[in-house]
């Protein structure tokens, strides 16, 4: 049984050395374990591998015709900046439709600028720094601070207390007790006291709301369509809804009063924004 493996070799002699060696029965080619020398097998005998044959041109003639030159390769063009986005389908677009740019403001320098829709976080081009898009939806009590470009929504169940929020739009249904920074609009439509300094860039307090500020409100500018009590600075117009109560200092460039709206209070009107206009979170 030990020999059964040689059955299935042929022993070959090498050209150059001559050299005897085993090699499988269905070998082509093979080197030598003595000299070391490539050689070919055919018919069970070791032959001197053939060199490849260099084909030269045939000679030209000058009669000859000149051959057509080859056709010049396209240039090349390179884009630069953001990739095409590919083609999306009528169903894409009319169920997940494409956000429109938005505009960011960094938190650490203030430069504003502009990004996708869809981003979730960037950089600022200017000082590098990390800015946050996401989105917060809070619906248990919540203590932590928050800091980004997106919008927060607090529902009924929900309450924030003793932190600071930055943010783009946000929307109260619950309690709201702490400081805001809202680069974009605050719309409140819950009911009792708010505790923290208010910066916004439109202050709008639902029909049906009654809201207790408990330190001074600066916005650019004001919807109240529900009752308010509190100081509120805006450096615009600031407007009284139909049902509206408002109880308290308004400093403001103009006051609307719509039929069956009411002030009191003191209402001082200002030509230039207010020196605590809210600054860019």
């Amino acid at each position: 049984m030990a020999d059964e493996p040689q059955r299935h070799c042929i022993e070959v002699a090498c050209p150059e050395c001559g050299q005897q060696q085993l090699e499988p029965a269905l070998v082509v080619s093979t080197q030598c374990r003595a000299c070391l020398a490539n050689f070919q097998v055919r018919d069970g005998k070791g032959v001197v591998r053939k060199l490849p044959v260099t084909r030269l041109a045939a000679p030209r003639n000058d009669a000859d015709p000149e051959p057509a030159p080859l056709p010049p390769k396209p240039p090349v063009v390179r884009r630069f900046g953001p990739p095409t986005p590919p083609t999306r389908s009528f169903l894409m677009r009319l169920f997940h439709p494409v956000k429109p740019p938005r505009e960011v403001i960094c938190f650490n320098c203030d430069h504003a600028f502009t990004t996708i829709g869809e981003a979730q976080s960037s950089q600022c081009p200017k000082c590098g720094g990390y800015v946050s898009l996401l989105d917060y939806e809070i619906t248990q009590p919540w203590n932590r601070r928050i800091e980004t470009c997106g919008n927060v929504v607090i529902q009924k169940s929900g309450s924030v207390t003793g932190t600071t929020l930055r943010c783009h739009h946000l929307t109260a249904f619950g309690e709201l007790a702490s400081a805001v920074h809202c680069s974009g609009d605050l719309l409140i439509r819950t009911h009792g006291k708010i505790v923290g300094i208010i910066h916004c860039r439109h202050l709008r307090i639902a029909k049906g709301a009654r809201v207790e500020f408990l330190n001074p409100v600066t916005a650019t500018t004001a919807t109240i369509e529900g009752q308010v009590r509190g100081q509120i600075s805006c450096s615009g117009a600031v407007t009284l809804g139909k049902r509206a109560r408002l109880h308290g200092l308004v400093r403001t460039t103009s006051l609307i009063v719509k039929p069956g709206a009411q002030h009191t209070g003191t209402i001082e009107t200002v030509t230039v924004p207010p020196a605590t206009e809210h600054p860019n979170p």
